[in-house]
């Protein structure tokens, strides 16, 4: 059997954006993945099928696996030939520990490769604009630990010996022992006025900050409820942060907001939303799969080219179309001279990613106005249709072409299914169950069926937020109304961009 190989890899202060290009590479063809409470469970998005992945969340106080067998486990994974990927919060060289555990791979002959990660204070700092170093005010920068062993909970190092520096002290995992460490740097003599910056969950979107003083900050940070896990900042280049907030500034920075999409398709949404600050929930209420008869599929693709125009009322069936058809042909050409429609923008970029172009695409993205485009202006009496669909799509589109008024000859291909998921035990929907949301994102009349279905499971605890919700078009909205369910905003066109733009002027003016 070959010998497997360890990469300890820096996971990064959070942001998935800030991990190496060598890290993502070796996550995207690991065997095995073991990763930290730090280390942002996005990351593990990356791996491939089959990836084993384990948890050995570590954080003060709460140690789900002692350090030793986390070191036996990795030495045990590679031992079988397997490629293990030990992902640690920040860089694993910086108060992680993995020291110790290349120590352990060293005295059992297994071959490591070790790749840095942008660790938690230059991450802290930049992400609130602490310069922390400045040609004026400091010329050198101290990392310590509040915990040097995090099994221990004690201190070994004497903070008094750092009162008189003139430089910048960066504090990790020392929250818990704040007050006695502040206590020791005026014992050492600092001065009480000596500026402190506190910054939790740097780098995401629930980030937040507070400012003070060695005096003041305890009260500070009380106020302003700061928890674990966070990155203390102490020095006069606290005073001169910049004052241009480019990442607490952003308009919907603060603002939770729950996006009720299938998983697959959430992504666009969420990136949209995140870019623009907002910490986002992803509550899949309804999953899509694949459900299509397989007989009605062969039929259709042996007379395809016999259809003068194909329809496409989703991204997903778009997507499933083309897989089948791939399947089918190994050449585009097959697909015939048809003319193409697509119900909106979103399923028209769908379709281009396969170098066609789309003829048709309504004003409005519903199936009506698709509808009554193609009878108006194209005429389409006597003309062979395919409408590609999913289970549970309206028949207006179809029944609108064949009346009397369209005439048109219609053959449906249902290629997938929408089905309500079960959220009782879902981790996000526990978050908004505890801490709520500003608003939930409601993109589908049955994403809204399915939040009412599950009204239960997601009751709010009595001090979370409790959202407004938003609809991405007249359909949904009407959902929501009939549902006795307040509509607060409605996307003035079918198109997350307009959605995003909309939530972002109503939740800055709720008002209005």
């Amino acid at each position: 059997m070959s010998q497997g190989k360890v990469f300890l890899i820096g996971a990064g202060p959070g942001d998935p954006g800030l991990i190496t290009v060598r890290a993502r590479e070796l996550i995207e063809r690991a065997d095995v993945i073991v990763y930290d409470y730090l280390a942002n469970p996005q990351l593990l998005d990356w791996a491939g099928e089959g990836v084993e992945k384990l948890y050995v969340g570590k954080r003060s106080g709460m140690h789900s696996i002692p350090q030793d067998e986390i070191e036996e486990l990795l030495v045990d994974r590679a031992g079988k030939g397997l490629n293990v990927v030990r992902l640690k919060g920040g860089d694993p060289f910086v108060f992680g520990r993995g020291g110790e555990e290349v120590s352990e791979l060293q005295v059992d002959k297994i071959p490591f490769e070790i790749v840095p990660g942008v660790t938690a204070a230059l991450a802290a700092a930049a992400y609130v604009g602490i310069p922390l170093s400045h040609r004026e005010y400091s010329s050198s920068i101290t990392f310590l630990t509040g915990h040097e062993n995090p099994e221990k909970q004690t201190l070994s190092i004497d903070f008094s010996r750092y009162g008189k520096t003139e430089g910048t002290l960066c504090l990790y995992m020392g929250l818990g022992q704040l007050p006695r460490i502040l206590k020791e740097l005026k014992e050492g003599g600092m001065p009480g006025g000596r500026p402190v910056g506190i910054i939790q969950w740097a780098t995401l979107n629930r980030q937040k900050s507070v400012y003070g003083t060695v005096d003041t900050i305890l009260s500070e940070m009380e106020a302003a409820r700061i928890g674990t896990p966070a990155m203390i900042i102490i020095g006069e280049v606290v005073a001169h942060r910049t004052r241009t907030e480019w990442f607490e500034g952003r308009p919907l920075f603060g603002k939770r907001i729950v996006v009720t999409r299938a998983r697959e398709q959430a992504g666009q949404l969420s990136k949209l939303l995140t870019d623009q600050g907002a910490e986002v929930l992803e509550l899949p209420f309804i999953s899509v799969q694949a459900h299509f008869d397989e007989k009605l599929v062969t039929e259709v693709f042996a007379g395809i080219a016999v259809y003068e125009w194909i329809i496409f009322t989703s991204t997903n069936g778009v997507k499933q179309f083309f897989d089948l058809f791939y399947r089918a042909y190994d050449d585009i050409r097959c697909l015939g001279p048809m003319r193409i429609a697509a119900v909106g923008a979103a399923t028209a970029r769908e379709i281009e990613k396969h170098k066609l172009k789309v003829d048709l695409i309504p004003k409005q993205a519903n199936a009506d106005a698709l509808a009554e485009e193609l009878i108006e202006n194209e005429g389409v009496e006597s003309v062979q249709i395919l409408v590609v669909t999913g289970n549970q799509n309206r028949q207006s589109l179809v029944q609108r072409l064949e009346s009397d008024e369209g005439r048109a000859i219609v053959d449906t291909l249902p290629l997938y299914k929408t089905a309500k998921t079960d959220l009782t035990k879902d981790p996000s929907a526990e978050r908004f169950r505890i801490e709520g949301a500003d608003a939930v994102l409601f993109t589908s009349a049955s994403t809204v069926k399915s939040f009412v279905d599950q009204h239960a499971a997601l009751k709010l605890a009595p001090d979370a937020r409790h959202p407004v919700f938003g609809s991405i078009g007249p359909l949904t909205s009407k959902t929501l109304k009939d549902l006795k369910l307040p509509v607060a905003f409605e996307s003035p066109e079918a198109s997350l961009h307009h959605f995003v733009v909309e939530t972002i002027s109503y939740l800055s003016n709720p008002s209005k």
